[in-house]
């Protein structure tokens, strides 16, 4: 395991100094899952949930999150992020909507924390507009799936097992 880059010598929480990284063209990308009842992913799909477009609305939150993201975890950087798309595929096998957000960015450090912020914000709020329906559903499965750029280079998660 590779040292913390968020600890200093005394073992104390810094903000990283990113002004001597390059700037590069860097993606991440990350995903999750809300399983809800088969009726509640009825809703979704007809238009007919109470509170409105939950895909809609989850949309737009999942895409506040990312730009706000330095704003709600200590130590991340502020980035001018060029492009975030939120995206939903009901899944009927299991019953629930799989999310996926794509963050980019041309800056200094990486945009995993945003791609997998926009991803939480976006099912929390797929949970929010369909709670009085389903109070049964569950959030799983966020992580990254890939991020490319950076001194680091690519990353892509293995695939899911089974």
């Amino acid at each position: 395991m590779s040292k913390l880059s968020h600890l200093n010598a005394k073992g104390e929480a810094h903000m990283v100094d990113v002004s001597d990284k390059d700037v590069t063209s860097r993606t991440a990308v990350a995903e999750g899952f809300v399983a809800l009842l088969p009726e509640t992913l009825a809703l979704v799909t007809k238009g007919e949930a109470k509170k409105g477009d939950v895909l809609a609305t989850a949309r737009i939150a999942g895409i506040m999150a990312a730009k706000k993201t330095h704003e709600l975890i200590p130590l991340c950087h502020p980035l001018a992020i060029t492009k975030v798309t939120v995206e939903f595929v009901p899944s009927l096998e299991p019953a629930g909507i799989h999310v996926t957000a794509t963050v980019k960015v041309t800056g200094q450090t990486g945009v995993e924390m945003e791609a997998l912020t926009a991803v939480s914000v976006a099912c929390l709020t797929i949970y929010d507009m369909l709670k009085a329906a389903d109070k049964g559903m569950t959030i799983s499965d966020i992580r990254l799936l890939e991020k490319t750029g950076g001194r680091s280079g690519t990353y892509r998660a293995p695939s899911a097992q089974g």
